[in-house]
């Protein structure tokens, strides 16, 4: 299932979507506590949820803003202040004209507290479904909180059960809100953002949720298909997956490089001087693709740094490979995220050298090498590192 999930939130080389009804759509509005310089309007074409920039703009004295661009089939646009790394709006392409009054935090100015949408109603239920999640999300990370702290004051467990019980609860209650959201949308960008924003989160370990099995997740696109039989972007997208699944299938769930040798490259480290994956041989040697832009990426570093804290004493380091394109976000976030091992980029994102080598849709990505140079695992991601980690090292 992972593949499947990788298509539909990062990027995939198989897709893209084209409309040769273009037309002019424009973003405008004003930004609150604002202490950017520039504004950037960036297309996430529907199917490859990949961010594309399209326009810019420079932040006026009164945190006006305003963008043009050509656009085609239903899309989400991203609204990014300086190098921030995560949007601070998005809305969708159903209009002409879309306004925004975007209220940034104080404390944080890198982060906005809310935002405000007029003229495109698509984009005003994106916004209302961002923030009723994140309540809701809210709401279980008090829970997840509470339950930590009576775990470790050594609770009766009929407390700690029942806290499981109420998590539980809230955490099934929240899927079926964003497949309700999904049944209920009839804008193809929509019910996609929603879609990935939901098994995004699910997909990381620590947030407890569910993520959608391949059969809802097809359902849910078949049906955005037969709503919007003209979107080329769906179809080409329903045609990637089904390529994946039936190659899995093929591949027995094993993943494309487990048994085989790891193709070996070379790429400049922090210091800009070249360093081989060959060179690390003798060890195990996790591969961890990312980048600091990457937010499931930053979201599943602490569980990296927890393994290779626990095990790089035993003959297991890691590799780093960043997607970047800037260099101080790179080194900034390898600072940031405390990630103390080697790290090589050749800051071309998605023109790296190492994507066409590896072949991977999206990430985070990883690959398990043993010492002899070859692959025994790949996509490892939260306990699932851990565990496979404890099998070969202990």
């Amino acid at each position: 299932m992972k593949k499947l999930l990788l298509i539909l939130l990062t990027t995939s080389f198989l897709i893209s979507c084209k409309n040769d009804g273009k037309k002019t759509f424009s973003v405008s509005g004003e930004i609150i506590n604002n202490k950017g310089k520039m504004a950037y309007l960036e297309e996430v074409p529907v199917g490859t949820m990949r961010a594309v920039l399209v326009d810019s703009a420079k932040i006026g004295s009164n945190g006006s803003f305003s963008f043009k661009t050509e656009t085609g089939e239903s899309s989400i646009y991203n609204i990014r202040i300086d190098n921030g790394m995560y949007p601070i709006a998005a809305v969708v392409n159903d209009a002409a004209s879309v306004k925004l009054k975007i209220t940034m935090s104080k404390e944080n100015p890198e982060y906005s507290e809310k935002y405000e949408v007029t003229g495109s109603p698509a984009s005003q239920l994106m916004q209302e479904f961002t923030t009723n999640f994140n309540n809701k999300m809210k709401v279980i990370f008090d829970k997840a909180g509470a339950l930590d702290s009576l775990q470790k004051a050594i609770a009766p467990d009929s407390i700690i059960n029942e806290t499981h019980q109420a998590m539980a609860k809230q955490s099934a209650e929240l899927k079926e809100y964003a497949q309700a959201e999904m049944n209920k949308s009839n804008n193809v960008a929509l019910t996609m953002f929603i879609l990935g924003y939901y098994q995004s989160t699910a997909n990381n370990p620590g947030f407890g949720l569910e993520p959608l099995g391949n059969d809802q997740v097809n359902a849910i696109i078949d049906k955005a298909i037969k709503d919007n039989p003209d979107h080329t972007g769906m179809a080409q997208l329903k045609q990637a997956i089904a390529a994946q699944t039936s190659g899995a299938a093929a591949q027995g769930g094993g993943g494309m490089w487990v048994g085989k040798q790891a193709p070996d490259f070379t790429l400049p480290d922090v210091n800009g001087k070249p360093l081989a994956l060959s060179s690390l041989k003798g060890k195990y040697v996790l591969v961890d693709f990312w980048a600091s832009w990457c937010k499931p990426c930053r979201m599943e570093n602490p569980n990296v740094v927890a393994a290779f804290i626990k095990f790089k004493n035993k003959n297991f380091t890691i590799l780093g490979v960043s997607l970047d394109e800037d260099r101080e976000s790179w080194l900034s976030a390898i600072k940031k995220d405390q990630l103390s091992w080697q790290h090589v980029s050749d800051l071309k994102q998605w023109e790296s050298m190492v994507l066409p080598i590896y072949q991977f849709d999206g990430i985070p990505y990883n690959v398990l090498v043993d010492p002899q140079g070859k692959v025994i695992a790949e996509s490892l991601r939260g306990p699932a590192l851990e565990a496979k980690l404890a099998e070969v090292l202990n």
